[in-house]
């Protein structure tokens, strides 16, 4: 008997213990102690509000131990702004996920924990995607394997939605597969969230900025069966790490990761901050090398915790793409891909900076010895990483069969697409509503959400108040009409009465919901309930009085917001806790809902406004200063960039050719002045802005100037100068050129190469379609439809389609096959040259001939871009990611004779 009884006490004691282990959803106990402390912490830190009665309801342990981690390590909004119960559903979801899908057993409990219970991705607002997409995609992958569901789910996801580019607000997932498109950002955002909807790990991959060329670019690895795989977000290829980006990955110099709470991997952690950990990826797309950071102080002397922030030159400016601290021996580091870039240490005021070439220098001293009020200009010769991409092997069948699947999932969002309002069907249903015409064109740029605005147009007809309902649409951003809800243009259309005589500024600065980049919400009613009347009308009279408000109640504490997650302007209201951009915002939505012309100037990020007398708007601009006891307005100075023109560059562009930043306690902030096309009227340039002068806050500043090369590499110049109250600055804009007189042959293409013109629909050689005489010039190009590299060239052509024109030789744009031609819609390029023609490259025969003159490494890459003669001579090339494609062409068109 006691030999049955001692195996079946060890069988229940084995039961009880895998049993306990079940009912936790953090199993290893120190980690959940560790989780605990951080979650008491958290909820010590956000008193008001009742944040956390979620978990006064009768939960599971799991799923108590699942929310106190979401919750130990969301940044505040996401707890002041959706409720306790969206998030146990969406733990249930993740539960039922892992139970029905066959892989779900084979995750280790801290992928799970980290990369498929997290909703947040990036900075999108959150939404019901994880139940949505769970019950369109369950049945569609729990037949496959884990590797192929990944495959799988991309392929739905290009269902859904494909590459535009867009404002740099991130869609939640459900508004992207609404709208159909999105940017990398959005699809990246969208697809991780799909594949966590079916249980699959997944994270986002993000590059801040490229080293090669101008642009970030972001995309999905995703965890199977040990190992990480990368992936293009809605971009489907036939098997896992390849995308477009392969080579330009290759030439990266950094990649991240922001992971949910306190995560410990095989990855290189760059930053562990209160609510997440950031690690650094690069080693899986690029050779890299390590470099060792030293710094010291005018005596020599190591100087622990100086913030060193290490910059990619990108857009004409040094950009920050990781941040360090030192220790106490005043050393940090960082690996990088194997190029260079800046480094750039500061702490109390002061600063110093070096090049770092990654692979080369292993060891950097920087010594803390400057500070503002110096005035110098100094070249930096900026170097990326060469190419050295590792594509995997696709089989002609597996290429077939996933072009075969594109085009089926083309025809699909095609025809979700073709029920949105297009021109006509909006005109008309302005003109048999009555509405002004110009309410067609908002609901045009809707897409799939022009139901909403419909209704919200209809209503506001019935009750007299259509004008102010269309000022409302033209005041938002194109993003968000294509996600805005009925509730929120509701609530700012009815609870704004203009009560000021300016109607643009009404308009612009009152009646609209928008301050910043953040998702819009309603708010104006809530606050003329929760204020009391008589301190609304006292804020109104002096703004200053609610300047004194937000600094007496609401507790500044950006550690608890490291990812800049908004928190709605009610959720500050509620926590009465919030990180310095959300009170600015509050600050800014309270003003504009007391009626109070309010904003955050685009250009300096000053949060500004104007006093109202009755009716009547005074005139003049007041900065808010939480630090100070009243409103205040800036002294200026003006500065003048002193430029001579070359055959090169005539009018040097803001963020292509040069970028100004301001001086901020050892470090610059970047003047955010308009993007845009400068040849259509929009945007910033040196003619436009700074040649007679413009004016600019008293301070110490830094001018960056330089120009691309072919090759990604960038000549640079950095001056330093002050801006003195009343007084004229005059520095001089240095654009370094390479002495480069003459075109350079690197190639040859017979002109005699033929291909199917889509015009004719016959056969013609180059020479012919050209029309070229001997020795003429055309550039050609390999196009990859519906690829953002090619996407990206045809825009940058189209930038530049004057000057193109004035050229008035062919441009030669051809698709692999016919197949891929049905994929290219022209009217998604507006504006490209009339001198462009198109064609099909017949079983690759050109593109082929590319590839062995070029001697390029990877044929596939596309597009393949280049400007030849009837001489057969090429003389200039560009392949695949390009951003400035237009203006590299021009300058060597400027070359030719």
């Amino acid at each position: 008997m006691k030999r049955l009884i001692y195996p079946f006490c060890l069988l229940f004691l084995l039961i009880s213990q895998f049993s306990y282990g079940a009912d936790h959803f953090l199993r290893d106990e120190a980690y959940r102690n560790q989780v605990k402390q951080d979650f008491d912490l958290k909820e010590k830190q956000l008193p008001n509000g009742n944040l956390f009665k979620v978990f006064k309801q009768k939960i599971s342990p799991f799923e108590q131990e699942a929310l106190m981690f979401l919750y130990a390590y969301m940044p505040i909004g996401d707890i002041t702004d959706y409720s306790g119960e969206y998030y146990l559903e969406n733990i249930r979801l993740s539960q039922q996920a892992k139970a029905e899908m066959p892989w779900g057993s084979k995750i280790p409990d801290d992928v799970f924990r980290h990369f498929v219970l997290p909703i947040r991705v990036n900075n999108e607002n959150l939404d019901d995607s994880r139940r949505v997409f769970y019950a369109e995609l369950k049945n569609r992958v729990k037949h496959l394997s884990l590797h192929d569901a990944v495959l799988e789910v991309n392929h739905w996801c290009h269902e859904k939605v494909v590459y535009t580019p867009s404002d740099a607000r991130t869609s939640s997932p459900l508004s992207s597969v609404r709208t159909a498109y999105g940017r990398c950002g959005e699809e990246s955002t969208f697809t991780v969230a799909a594949l966590r909807s079916v249980g699959i790990p997944a994270r986002q991959v993000y590059t801040p900025r490229w080293a090669h060329t101008d642009d970030n670019h972001a995309w999905v690895e995703a965890w199977v069966d040990g190992k990480w795989y990368f992936l293009g977000a809605c971009e489907p290829e036939p098997v896992l790490n390849l995308g477009w980006f392969n080579t330009a990955a290759s030439r990266g110099m950094l990649m991240h990761s922001k992971v949910t709470g306190r995560y410990v991997g095989q990855e290189d952690i760059m930053l562990q901050t209160p609510t997440y950990t950031e690690i650094n990826l690069i080693q899986n797309y690029a050779p890299t090398g390590k470099a060792f950071i030293a710094v010291t102080d005018k005596n020599g002397k190591p100087v622990e915790n100086a913030k060193i922030e290490f910059k990619i030159y990108n857009y004409a400016e040094f950009y920050t793409v990781a941040t360090r601290y030192t220790d106490k021996a005043g050393a940090t580091w960082l690996s990088a891909g194997r190029g260079d870039m800046l480094v750039w240490a500061s702490k109390d005021g002061l600063f110093g900076y070096a090049k770092v070439s990654f692979g080369k220098d292993n060891q950097v001293n920087i010594r803390l010895d400057k500070k503002a009020g110096e005035a110098y200009s100094i070249p930096l010769d900026i170097v990326p990483p060469p190419e050295s991409p590792n594509i995997p092997e696709v089989t002609p069948q597996q290429r077939a069969e996933n072009n075969r699947k594109l085009a089926h999932e083309d025809s699909v969002r095609n025809a979700y697409v073709a029920t949105f309002m297009d021109k006509t069907k909006a005109a008309d249903f302005a003109k048999q509503n009555a509405l002004p015409e110009r309410v067609a064109d908002f609901l045009v740029k809707s897409r799939g959400n022009w139901k909403t605005l419909t209704a919200y147009l209809l209503e506001a007809k019935k009750k007299n108040e259509i004008t102010k309902a269309a000022n409302l649409l033209a005041a938002i951003s194109d993003k968000d009409l294509r996600d805005v809800s009925l509730t929120v243009l509701n609530d700012h259309l009815y609870n704004t009465p203009q009560d000021i005589n300016d109607v643009l500024l009404f308009n612009t600065c009152i009646m609209n919901p928008r301050v910043g980049n953040e998702m819009i919400l309603p708010y104006k009613k809530f606050f003329k309930t929760v204020i009391p009347v008589a301190d609304q009308k006292a804020y109104r009279q002096d703004p200053q009085k609610l300047v004194e408000w937000c600094k007496k109640n609401i507790t500044i504490n950006n550690e608890l917001n490291y990812q800049n997650i908004v928190i709605s302007p009610v959720g500050v209201w509620k926590a009465r806790i919030a990180d310095n951009k959300s009170r600015n915002i509050f600050f800014v939505a309270v003003a504009r809902s007391l009626g109070i012309p309010a904003w955050i100037d685009e250009v300096t990020g000053k949060i500004q406004y104007n006093k109202v007398e009755g009716k009547q708007v005074n005139g003049q601009i007041l900065d808010v200063d939480f630090d100070s006891s009243k409103a205040v307005t800036s002294p200026k100075g003006t500065l003048v960039l002193k430029y001579t023109p070359s055959s090169g560059v005539t009018d040097p562009k803001y963020y292509t050719h040069f970028s100004i930043s301001k001086f901020d306690n050892g470090t610059f902030r970047l003047l955010n002045y308009e993007e845009g096309d400068v040849d259509m009227g929009g945007g910033t340039s040196w003619e436009r802005q700074f040649k007679n002068g413009v004016l600019l806050d008293t301070g110490y500043y830094m001018l960056v100037s330089g120009i691309r090369q072919n090759d990604g590499s960038v000549l640079t110049q950095v001056a330093f100068f002050d801006v003195e109250e009343g007084k004229t600055t005059d520095v001089d804009l240095v654009i370094r050129e390479k002495n480069k007189s003459q075109v350079e042959v690197i190639g040859q293409l017979s002109s005699e190469f033929s291909f199917l013109s889509l015009a004719t629909g016959k056969t013609e050689t180059i020479m012919d379609h050209c029309g070229c005489s001997r020795g003429g010039y055309y550039v050609l190009a390999i196009l990859g439809p519906g690829q953002e590299p090619t996407n990206h060239a045809l825009r940058d052509i189209a930038a530049l389609s004057g000057d193109f024109e004035q050229w008035g030789q062919r441009i030669v744009l051809l698709f692999p096959d016919k197949e891929q031609s049905k994929k290219y819609r022209a009217s998604d390029f507006p504006g490209l040259p009339s001198t462009i023609s198109y064609g099909i490259d017949e079983n690759g025969v050109i593109q082929k001939q590319l590839a062995k003159a070029l001697n390029l490494p990877n044929a596939t890459l596309l597009p393949i871009v280049v400007i030849a003669n009837t001489n057969n001579e090429i003389v200039f090339k560009s392949q695949g990611y390009t951003i400035g494609l237009g203006e590299q062409l021009m300058n060597e068109i400027k070359l030719l004779k």
